[in-house]
Formats: C-alpha cells, sequence, structure tokens
C-alpha cells in the first residue's frame, strides 16, 4: 500500500487519518467485473469473461482483504484457473514489493520490484494508494479490479462452467441479509480495528473501540445460538467476518490497542474460529508468520522497535 507523491511511492494503509483524527479507508481504484459469459456485471457495465489462467491474483498474506479471496479461490478450488502472486510481508516506503522472502512470488508479468509498477501500468499517471488483492488481466496487461468485495463474488460464480468447485457463498435467496450483516461487520469490525489502531486522538480511538466490541459482544452471542452468521450456512458473510477475527489475539489486540477482550474470551467466536480453521481450505490461507512480521514490523509509528511479540500462540 503506498500513494504516489512528488513522483515517488510512499508507504501508507489504505487510508489515513483525517484533521478529525479518525481513520478513513480508500475507496478501490479499480472496480470491473468477471462474469461467466462476458455479460453485464451486477453494476450494469461491461464485464470481461472469465478464463482459465488469463487472470492473476496478487495477495499478502498478511492482509484481511486479500485473505478473504484467497479464501473464495480455495473453497471453490480455483487454484489452477486462478495463478497466485505473493508479495512481501513487509510494507516499506515504497509499499508492497517482490522482494525474496518466504513464499514470495517474482512477479511473472512485469518482472515488477514493486506492487505499484503494476498499477501505473495500468494506469499511468494516477495517484492514491495501491493496495491487495489485485486482479490482474495478463492478456491485456491492465487491472480489473482492486475491490476485495467484488473479487470474492466474481470467483463465486464467474469459473462455475470452467471446473469450479461446487459452492455458492452469495446465495440469491440470502442476498438481503448477508449485505445486512456485512455493512454492519465491515463498518464496526473489519474497518473498525484500523479506526482503532490508527486513531490519532483519544476521541477518535474511543468512538471506534465502543462500536467494536459492543458488536462483537453481538456477534458472540448470535453464534452461540447457531453455527453460521446467515442462514445456517457458510456464507461471504462468515469469511469476511473470518479474516479479521483470525488476526485478532496475535495482532490487533495488541498492535492496534484493541485490548478490551480477546477473542479466545468470547465462546460463540472462538468457536466460530475454529469452526472455520477445521475447514481444510480455510486453514490452508492462514499464514501467521506473515501476518505478525507485516503489522510489526511494517507500522513503525506504532511499533518503532519492529519487535515482533513471541506470543500468542496460535490456538487453532
Amino acid at each position: 500500500m503506498g500513494m504516489l507523491i512528488d513522483g515517488v511511492w510512499q508507504k501508507g494503509t489504505a487510508g489515513a487519518a483525517g484533521e478529525d483524527g479518525q481513520f478513513h479507508r480508500e475507496e478501490a481504484s479499480f472496480r470491473r467485473w468477471l462474469t461467466a459469459d462476458g455479460g453485464n456485471a451486477p453494476t450494469g457495465e461491461p464485464a470481461v469473461q472469465a478464463e482459465p489462467a488469463r487472470f492473476r491474483l496478487y495477495v499478502s498474506l498478511a492482509c484481511p482483504w486479500a485473505h478473504r479471496t484467497l479464501i473464495v479461490r480455495a473453497l471453490k478450488g480455483l487454484e489452477t484457473l486462478i495463478p497466485l502472486s505473493v508479495v512481501n510481508w513487509h510494507m516499506g516506503d515504497n509499499g508492497w514489493s517482490f522482494a525474496p522472502g518466504p513464499l514470495v512470488t517474482p512477479d511473472p508479468e512485469r518482472n515488477a520490484t514493486y506492487l505499484h509498477e503494476l498499477y501505473q501500468a495500468a494506469k499511468p499517471g494516477m495517484t492514491g494508494k495501491v493496495t491487495v488483492p489485485v486482479l490482474w488481466d495478463s492478456e491485456r496487461g491492465e487491472i480489473v479490479s482492486n475491490e476485495s468485495a467484488d473479487i470474492i463474488r466474481m470467483f463465486n460464480e464467474a469459473y462455475d462452467a470452467l471446473g469450479a468447485r461446487p459452492g455458492d457463498f452469495y446465495p440469491a435467496e440470502l442476498r438481503g441479509e448477508i449485505d445486512q450483516v456485512n455493512d454492519k461487520v465491515y463498518d464496526a469490525v473489519n474497518n473498525g480495528v484500523y479506526k482503532a489502531g490508527f486513531a490519532a486522538t483519544q476521541q477518535a480511538y474511543e468512538e471506534a473501540i465502543g462500536p467494536l466490541f459492543e458488536t462483537l459482544d453481538e456477534l458472540d452471542a448470535l453464534l452461540q445460538t447457531q453455527d453460521w452468521l446467515v442462514g445456517g450456512v457458510m456464507t461471504e458473510a462468515d469469511i469476511r467476518l473470518f479474516t479479521t477475527l483470525i488476526r485478532f489475539d496475535s495482532v490487533y489486540y495488541v498492535h492496534f490497542k484493541c485490548n478490551v477482550k480477546r477473542i479466545a474470551d468470547y465462546p460463540g467466536l472462538h468457536a466460530f474460529v475454529q469452526r472455520m480453521m477445521d475447514i481444510e481450505a480455510v486453514a490452508s490461507t492462514v499464514n501467521f508468520q506473515h501476518i505478525k512480521h507485516h503489522y510489526y514490523e511494517s507500522h513503525a509509528h506504532l511499533n518503532p522497535s519492529g519487535i515482533v511479540p513471541a506470543g500468542p500462540a496460535a490456538p487453532y
């Protein structure tokens, strides 16, 4: 994640604290769609037809937003249909890089050193944030999307006729309820931990931390009575909640000062995370080495020493 200032890409998250001291997340820059037949996207705009191995997914194993796409890719069995590139866990002054490291994949498209080079190739002269995930069109040399919420819905259905594993994580009959849960979880939890962690004033922090734990309390009560958030089945709502919860005790509890309670202290949420981790396709996408090293080593203003805590031991 970074932005272009005076011709130089600067380190940054996908947002920044404003004059009010609150964290404001920037909108995604690329919002095109893949569909099974190349017909219109859900937005009504023209889409691109899904094809085997044409579209490459760029991710950080540390990033919860990119993690969503990895989970749906794995659940749908798209590994051979959608090739994967992984950036280094450390986000330096020039943003995400392909510097050698555990599980890092050298860029095969443009032999890029930094992810921002693909953004510049896709949209010369652009400024703003360089984020993961990125869905790249290898044939046309451009970015299709860098919006995780859209990408997981593309992966959910665009490849079904090309050999994807059966499974619908956004079923038509549950979409209204899924959208309501997503909206609440996104604001208070997914983005809430960032609003707390990157708050620049005490007031901004308190305005974030209250709704975060109120919502976690509500979700815990719900998940003590049912296994999944919506409709008695796993949906994208569960996936989107999970990617924040799996990072919570190891990172957000300490690094982002979200230390009212741990997920381990919530019986419903803890059981939910364990239920998700019992699914091999989900567990295979979780990498605590990347998660912990990224957060603790990349945010020098929060952790100047760069020391990565030893614990907690991953309980799943």
